[in-house]
């Protein structure tokens, strides 16, 4: 058989695979959609839960929940982009920072019920933050910071060595040379890792389930130490552990609906913030 012919039927074969993924995600989502739309309405979005979440609405899990993603992307954005600049600009490229890159890579990949049971011990237990929005958002911006710093490291390594030398030659500090020469041209990038990253905070459910997420709690959250209810937690125990699970899908539809809507909605306002910063610095 020839290379040409391999070649093709390769191609042929992960185009398929592409598109098979595609129509699976289609799906899914058509079928939520579909399910979902009957019961949204302006009560359900802005209406407290009744009789543990099997009528009323979920705004109090929305709220918990775009709580915690503001609170994670605070705490885990500066400190990740800030991570990767030290990381790539400044640290000493030795056998130290070899071993600090691949924890980080390790990091990314560990469960995360994992990070439940740290933020858990860390900050519920032993800074005695209690169940909370501090604490959920904490454990979450620990368990988005390693992709968001291999992501942004990788940015900034795309940028040419030359934008660098020429802006030192020319007598800039290192900071003005990465803040003038460098980052403007790696943010668009690292925007994208920090995409991924909120978009899995916002769908995770075990971290959430340990440090701040409650069954039913039909009340809006008055401070960061606040308890709350959060949509991917309200959407398992609605589809899992609700007594009437099996005569309320319209109810479990819809929240999956809103919880769909609100991370892409998410990661929307991020691309569209990346396209912008892309089109303004070209090289």
């Amino acid at each position: 058989m020839s290379r040409n012919v391999i070649d093709k039927m390769l191609t042929w074969a992960m185009r398929g695979v592409t598109y098979f993924i595609i129509l699976v995600i289609g799906y899914i989502i058509f079928d939520i959609i579909l399910l979902g739309i009957s019961v949204i309405s302006w009560e359900f979005l802005t209406g407290s839960p009744r009789r543990s979440g099997a009528e009323g609405g979920i705004l109090p899990a929305i709220v918990g929940t775009f709580s915690l993603v503001m609170g994670t992307i605070i705490v885990a954005l500066p400190l990740g982009m800030a991570s990767a600049v030290y990381l790539n600009e400044y640290a000493r490229q030795g056998r130290l920072t070899r071993t600090i890159r691949l924890a980080i890579v390790t990091l990314a990949g560990v469960p995360s019920i994992v990070f439940g049971l740290f933020g858990l011990g860390l900050f519920v237990l032993f800074f005695g933050f209690g169940a909370s929005i501090i604490a959920g958002s904490l454990t979450l911006a620990c368990m988005i910071l390693p992709i968001i710093i291999v992501s942004s490291e990788e940015a900034l390594k795309a940028v040419p060595q030359s934008l660098r030398e020429g802006s030192l030659a020319l007598g800039a500090t290192r900071w003005e040379t990465i803040y003038k020469n460098v980052l403007p041209y790696s943010v668009s990038g690292m925007m994208t890792g920090s995409i991924l990253g909120i978009g899995r905070a916002a769908g995770e459910t075990a971290p959430i389930l340990l440090t701040v997420a409650a069954f039913f709690l039909p009340k809006l959250p008055n401070s960061v130490f606040d308890q709350v209810m959060a949509l991917p937690y309200h959407l398992y125990i609605l589809a899992t552990q609700h007594p009437e699970a099996d005569k309320i899908l319209p109810m479990q539809y819809g929240t999956a609906l809103v919880l769909i809507t609100l991370v892409l909605g998410i990661n929307l306002l991020a691309i569209i913030l990346r396209i912008r910063v892309r089109r303004k610095y070209r090289w």
